[in-house]
């Protein structure tokens, strides 16, 4: 069905003149006509009938006005659905806990109001998440982005997420103030729901192969609260989490941050996007980050693989 068609006709029914409706639609009487009379042949039916005064709507013309009206409703919701400025912009974070998902929270509080629409596909890894991007599926994600990408994606490493031990207050590095990682070696890091094919899962792997790392996913992954009861309950497990990264525990758990050192394994989150996509909020956020991008510790290590930081 054409949409301008059944815009003309509610434009005719409101007006009640062929005449003025070609004014308010800025066509002539003639198109006016001609685009009713193929609606008409169209739906079966006469939608008019014409009277000294102008045209007045028939039975069927009567039975149809609203559900046209509707279907201009759902054409112009169709439309912003996908006109830049007038939808939200959707952001990948990968998990609401992270430290991408604290920075977007923190251009919210800058720019409070601003429509986004907040996703985590956990499930996928870096090449699907910018095939999300690619297709329009979604504006944006924080990944760590390998060196090579698709043409028309654009990435930037926004944020370098130093990795912190995360111990509960029986753990023997419980009291320290840092730690290197060849220190960490032999103790037990329990990262549950590593998923293979990651590229979180490829930088815990190389990361455990630099420094002789003991890191395992052994076990059912239920969730952050158990993975933060089980470390405070224990004297020997403990976990890598970011120094971005927000988790809560009860103040009984006593968990310690522990800064890892000399040199300072970091996370590369890369904000990646169309370079084509005109969205004004996709550029204020990108200028956002790169206002507050944190300054590198002086001495990191990353995977091999990691793309360059701008």
């Amino acid at each position: 069905m054409d949409i301008e068609a059944v815009r003309t006709f509610v434009a005719v029914a409101d007006a009640g003149q062929f005449q003025e409706a070609a004014i308010d639609l800025e066509i002539t009487q003639q198109a006016v006509s001609k685009r009713v009379a193929n609606l008409e042949r169209g739906l079966g039916v006469s939608l008019f009938e014409r009277t000294a005064r102008g045209v007045r709507l028939t039975l069927d013309g009567q039975a149809f006005l609203p559900h046209a009206r509707e279907l201009l409703r759902v054409a112009e919701r169709a439309a912003v659905s996908v006109r830049p400025g007038e939808r939200a912009l959707r952001v990948d974070v990968l998990n609401r806990r992270i430290a991408p998902a604290v920075a977007l929270q923190g251009f919210y509080r800058i720019h409070p109001g601003t429509e986004l629409d907040v996703v985590t596909l956990s499930d996928a890894n870096v090449e699907t998440a910018i095939e999300a991007v690619r297709a329009g599926e979604i504006d944006a994600t924080f990944r760590a982005v390998p060196g090579d990408l698709p043409a028309g994606i654009v990435a930037h490493r926004v944020l370098d997420d130093p990795v912190q031990l995360l111990a509960g207050p029986a753990h023997p590095f419980a009291g320290a103030r840092s730690l290197t990682p060849a220190a960490l070696a032999g103790h037990r890091i329990w990262i549950p729901g590593i998923k293979q094919g990651t590229e979180w899962a490829a930088y815990y792997d190389q990361l455990a192969e630099a420094f002789d790392l003991r890191i395992d996913a052994i076990g059912p992954n239920f969730g952050t609260e158990a993975l933060l009861d089980a470390i405070a309950d224990s004297a020997g497990l403990a976990t890598l989490v970011g120094t971005g990264d927000r988790y809560i525990w009860p103040a009984t758990h006593d968990l310690r941050r522990i800064p890892v050192t000399g040199p300072t394994p970091v996370y590369p989150h890369s904000f990646v996007y169309r370079a084509d996509n005109s969205h004004p909020t996709l550029a204020a956020l990108g200028r956002h980050l790169e206002a507050v991008r944190p300054a590198a510790p002086a001495e990191v290590w990353l995977p091999t693989w990691a793309r360059r930081r701008d």
